[in-house]
């Protein structure tokens, strides 16, 4: 009894710091403690090419020996913390579901909301707690109050679920859909910008915008779009599912007013975790997803009336923040980018090599597509795979026709050179 109660005071107290992970050994702790403080003074620039403290972080994760994950854009690994904490709150769920679930553990809720908002430099009370970022754009593209004929404005580079849950509202209310034609690759703000722009009317009343691109890895001047539709009075959705935790920003630094990610990518939180921000003041008038007793409260939490939810998992959320804070973001955010970078440029000299993502720190980070003249891209991802055990995803959108590589901060340089030999293979 002494042990459970020992856990459940530590798991009451998520975020207090590394240190007090649940699970986690004194050796362990003393190992991690030592390896933080001697890259404590190290520039994030430099350290991203430090090889002995990412095999650190590695290490933190049990990965497949057989396969190489290049495929993290689509759901990442947890680190063994995370795993750990899922699992021991699972077992105590067991033992007294309704009890330790709604009685004890739900409480937790709360300090996950905190430590969500603090990394995202924005109030806890602008912040719901869901399963992914199609839920929380979900629900705020089926809660605005909009009438036959309004506007809204996507890009080209939508990502599927967001464009059907726009195209039932387009078919259901008769709303009028605007696209802008986005440039790719570019670094040419003003251009992306205008993009936007040439399609805002009097009639627009939202915009929603990749901050990543899912289908390439660019990154979008959020803050810059966002500057130009408030200035026309037009409500501005951001989609961060692989911004959050990848990019080194805060939300408060978009100008939007709402935000959905997923927490199982970049964050490395279980699996179907996710968030949704919303401004303060526009709570009460957005309708929720599934309602709640009060359907125009101000409450934040008016947006998490799920039903039975996975409380093991949204409580581990809390290490997977921990993990993250150890690294540092910009620490990670420079890792990341020198990995895509590291493989880059060693196979664009290739004839017929078309990558689809600027290398620029700004415009992109880890994810990023390549295309092979005279490949499809059935015919790359099949070779890295067959070949290496390489796992990627296809891309074929708006005339890209190749596969996205995504590593994590677990991903070696060895697993990269193998990519580099591989892809170079083929030519």
């Amino acid at each position: 009894m002494s042990d459970r109660r020992s856990f459940i005071k530590k798991a009451g107290a998520i975020g207090a710091g590394i240190w007090a992970w649940p699970m986690i050994d004194s050796g362990f702790a003393a190992e991690s403690e030592s390896m933080l403080s001697s890259i404590a003074n190290v520039p994030p620039t430099d350290l991203a090419s430090d090889e002995d403290f990412w095999s650190w972080v590695r290490h933190n994760y049990t990965t497949s020996t057989n396969i190489v994950n290049l495929n993290n854009g689509g759901v990442s690994p947890h680190p063994k913390v995370v795993q750990d904490t899922v699992q021991r709150f699972t077992e105590l769920s067991n033992e007294a579901p309704s009890y330790y679930m709604w009685r004890i553990f739900e409480k937790g809720r709360e300090s996950i909301r905190t430590k969500l908002a603090e990394l995202g430099g924005v109030s806890a009370e602008e912040i719901a707690i869901n399963r992914n970022t199609t839920e929380a754009l979900d629900t705020i593209i089926f809660g605005f109050d909009m009438q036959k004929g309004d506007e809204f404005v996507i890009s080209n580079f939508i990502y599927p679920n967001m464009n059907q849950a726009w195209m039932q509202r387009e078919k259901r209310d008769g709303l009028i859909r605007k696209v802008a034609k986005i440039p790719m690759p570019s670094t040419d703000v003003k251009a992306i910008v205008k993009a936007y722009t040439d399609q805002f009317t009097p009639k627009t009343k939202v915009v929603l915008i990749e901050h990543v691109v899912n289908w390439t890895g660019q990154v979008l001047p959020v803050a810059d779009i966002a500057a130009e539709a408030k200035k026309r009075g037009i409500k501005v959705i951001v989609d961060g599912a692989h911004s959050f935790a990848h990019i080194n920003f805060k939300i408060s630094d978009l100008n939007c007013d709402y935000f959905g990610t997923s927490l199982h990518k970049w964050l490395c939180a279980p699996f179907g975790t996710g968030m949704l921000w919303m401004r303060k003041e526009l709570i009460t008038k957005h309708w929720a997803l599934f309602p709640g007793p009060e359907p125009e409260s101000d409450d934040i939490r008016k947006f998490e009336m799920q039903g039975t939810r996975d409380v093991p998992a949204e409580l581990a959320i809390g290490q997977a923040i921990e993990f993250h804070l150890s690294i540092g973001a910009e620490r990670k955010y420079e890792r990341l980018h020198y990995l895509k970078q590291y493989w880059v440029s060693r196979v664009k000299d290739l004839d017929g090599f078309q990558l689809w993502c600027s290398e620029e720190k700004g415009f992109s980070g880890a994810l990023t597509t390549f295309s092979l003249e005279g490949k499809t891209a059935k015919e790359i991802h099949d070779h890295l795979w067959k070949t290496s055990r390489i796992h990627t995803t296809t891309i074929k959108h708006e005339g890209i026709d190749g596969v996205r590589v995504t590593p994590n901060v677990y991903t070696s340089i060895q697993n990269l050179d193998l990519l580099i030999g591989t892809i170079r293979s083929m030519k």
